[in-house]
């Protein structure tokens, strides 16, 4: 009896989900810690220089707590990292990011593009769409069940 290997495509699930991102993050945090940074400081610092308006230490936690359900503690001692290396800088009641922060962002960026044209090059658009539409459901869904959890 001759065995065929199986061409089903493998069902996505949350460890496939996990082993994913996981791969692709630590591909991102080898290029971070090539420039001193983490990954937690580079979610952060990319929420401000991407913001259209200054942002209060306050939107910013919320806005990488929304992101990465981290400790609100823990962020907060991010952005105090981020203002000791100078990557931000304190206007009255708002963070900015310095020349400093947006180079770095801009340099994390164009190192890994490369890479995630490697990583992400050759899937179809109707690959990306319904992986696209398949993710957002299950982090609505996973959000709400966090939030239950967390009430």
């Amino acid at each position: 009896m001759t065995s065929t290997a199986s061409t089903t495509a493998p069902i996505a699930d949350a460890r496939a989900l996990g082993l994913a991102h996981y791969a692709a993050r630590s591909v991102l945090e080898h290029v971070l810690a090539r420039h001193g940074a983490t990954f937690q400081q580079q979610v952060a610092l990319r929420a401000a220089v991407t913001a259209d308006a200054p942002r209060t230490p306050n939107d910013l936690v919320t806005e990488v707590r929304g992101s990465l359900k981290a400790d609100p503690t823990d962020i907060r001692a991010t952005l105090d990292e981020l203002l000791a290396k100078q990557l931000l800088v304190a206007d009255g009641a708002h963070l900015r990011p310095t020349d400093a922060g947006r180079e770095l962002i801009a340099a994390v960026g164009a190192e890994t593009a490369p890479i995630t044209a490697r990583i992400w090059g050759g899937i179809s658009a109707e690959d990306l769409t319904a992986a696209g539409r398949v993710l957002a459901l299950v982090a609505a869904r996973a959000n709400a069940e966090l939030a239950a959890l967390a009430a």
